[in-house]
C-alpha cells in the first residue's frame, strides 16, 4: 500500500487549504501594491503641477530628470532583500516610473530603427514601455530630431564589446549641440529565426546585419556552412524579409521575432557569450550629478611632440579614472587628431574641474559632451 498524499484525501484537503490561504494572501498583497502604485502616481501628478507653475515653457526636461531616476533605481536595488535579483527588482520600478511620468508628460524617444532592433530594445529598457518610441533610419537623423526639439531624447549605439566603437555616432557629436544624458548597456542575444513556411532542412540564405553575421560566424559555419549570408541594414529588416521566403532565415533579437511573428529555431547563437552593446541617451539639457556619474569629452590636440602625453597627464595626476579613449580623424581637416574620452566623475566635481582646466590649456579645443549617471540597468 502506497503511503502518499495522492492516496490520502485528508492530505489533499490540507494542500488545497494551504494553497487557498496563500492565494488569499497574494490577493491581499496585490491589492496593497495596486493602492501604493496609484498613490505614487497621484504624487507624480502633484509634482508635475508644481513644476508646471515654475516652468516657463513646460518642457519635458522639467519632468524627466535622468539623475533622479538613477538615484531611485539604485535605492531600489539597495533595499532589495530577494528573492528577486536586483536587476529584475529595479526593472519593475523602471516601469512604474515610466507609467507615472507618462501621466505628467509622455516622453518621445527617437531611436535608430526600424522597429524590433536592439536600439529600440535599449530605449525601452532605459525609458520603460510607457515612453513613445519613434523609429528613424539613420543615426544622424536621431541627432537632428533631438537637436530640433522634435524628440525629447534619442538612443544611439556607441560601442560593442566584440566589434568595437560605432564611429558614425562619435562623428555626429562633432557638429551637434546635443548632450549625452545617460547610457544603457544591453546584453546582445542573437537568435536564428524562421517563419511558418520555412523548410528548415532547405535553408540556403541567412539575412542579418553585417555585425550580427560576424558575431555568429562560428555557429553558422557549424550548422549552415553552405547558406548564403546576406547583410541587410538591420536585424529587424532581416526578420521582415524572412516572412515571404521558404528557404531563408534571419538572425535577430526576440523583439523582432515577436514583432514579425517568427519562430525561434535556435537561441543565443552568438560566438561570444559576453556580447554587449553600449547605447548613449542624448538630449538637449545638461544633467545634474547623481552620485555615480560618467563624463564624456572630445578634444583636438595641437600638432606638436608630446601632445598626447600632455592631454592625458592631468587626468593621471588628479587620479581621474579614464574608461575609454578613442581616436577619430577630423571631419573638417582643421584638427590633426580628435580624441573622444570617457572618465568617471561629474563635471561639477572639483577634481574633474581641475583636470579639465589643465587639459583645456594644452589642447586646441575641448568640448564637454555631457556628464550623466552610469548605467544602472
Amino acid at each position: 500500500m502506497k503511503d502518499s498524499d495522492s492516496d490520502n484525501p485528508a492530505g489533499q484537503d490540507s494542500e488545497r487549504e494551504a494553497l487557498s490561504q496563500l492565494r488569499v494572501k497574494i490577493d491581499s498583497i496585490d491589492e496593497q501594491i495596486g493602492e501604493l502604485i496609484n498613490a505614487r502616481a497621484r504624487c507624480a501628478q502633484e509634482v508635475a503641477e508644481i513644476k508646471k507653475r515654475h516652468s516657463a515653457d513646460g518642457e519635458i526636461s522639467t519632468f524627466y530628470r535622468p539623475e533622479r531616476e538613477a538615484q531611485v533605481l539604485r535605492r531600489a536595488m539597495e533595499r532589495n532583500t530577494g528573492p528577486l535579483d536586483n536587476e529584475e527588482f529595479a526593472r519593475l520600478f523602471r516601469e512604474i516610473m515610466s507609467a507615472c511620468l507618462a501621466l505628467e508628460a509622455p516622453v518621445k524617444v527617437a531611436y535608430l530603427g526600424p522597429e524590433g532592433t536592439f536600439t529600440q530594445q535599449a530605449a525601452i529598457k532605459h525609458f520603460g514601455h510607457s515612453a513613445r518610441t519613434v523609429s528613424l533610419s539613420a543615426i544622424d537623423e536621431v541627432f537632428r530630431e533631438v537637436a530640433s526639439g522634435a524628440a525629447h531624447f534619442g538612443v544611439v549605439p556607441v560601442e560593442n564589446s566584440t566589434e568595437g566603437v560605432v564611429t558614425h555616432t562619435l562623428d555626429n557629436f562633432l557638429g551637434s549641440s546635443v548632450k549625452i544624458c545617460g547610457e544603457v548597456v544591453l546584453r546582445i542575444h542573437h537568435n536564428f529565426l524562421v517563419s511558418d513556411i520555412t523548410r528548415v532542412d532547405s535553408i540556403s540564405r541567412v539575412y542579418s546585419h553585417a555585425q550580427s553575421l560576424s558575431q555568429c560566424r562560428k555557429w553558422l559555419d557549424a550548422h549552415y556552412p553552405r547558406a548564403e549570408r546576406v547583410a541587410v541594414s538591420s536585424n529587424a529588416e532581416a526578420a521582415k524579409r524572412v516572412k515571404g521566403e521558404w528557404n531563408a532565415a534571419a538572425i535577430a533579437g526576440k523583439m523582432a521575432a515577436e514583432l514579425y511573428d517568427l519562430n525561434l529555431h535556435a537561441e543565443s547563437i552568438e560566438d561570444q557569450p559576453d556580447n554587449s552593446t553600449r547605447f548613449l541617451i542624448i538630449g538637449a539639457d545638461e544633467v545634474e550629478a547623481s552620485g555615480d556619474d560618467k563624463t564624456s569629452i572630445v578634444v583636438s590636440t595641437r600638432n606638436e611632440p608630446g601632445a598626447l602625453h600632455g592631454l592625458l597627464e592631468p587626468f593621471h595626476r588628479h587620479n581621474v579614472d579614464l574608461t575609454r579613449v578613442e581616436t577619430r580623424p577630423s571631419l573638417t581637416g582643421t584638427w590633426n587628431y580628435v580624441f573622444f574620452i570617457d572618465f568617471s566623475g561629474h563635471v561639477s566635481d572639483s577634481t574633474i574641474q581641475a583636470a579639465l582646466s589643465e587639459v583645456s590649456g594644452r589642447v586646441a579645443d575641448l568640448k564637454i559632451l555631457g556628464s550623466y549617471p552610469k548605467g544602472v540597468l
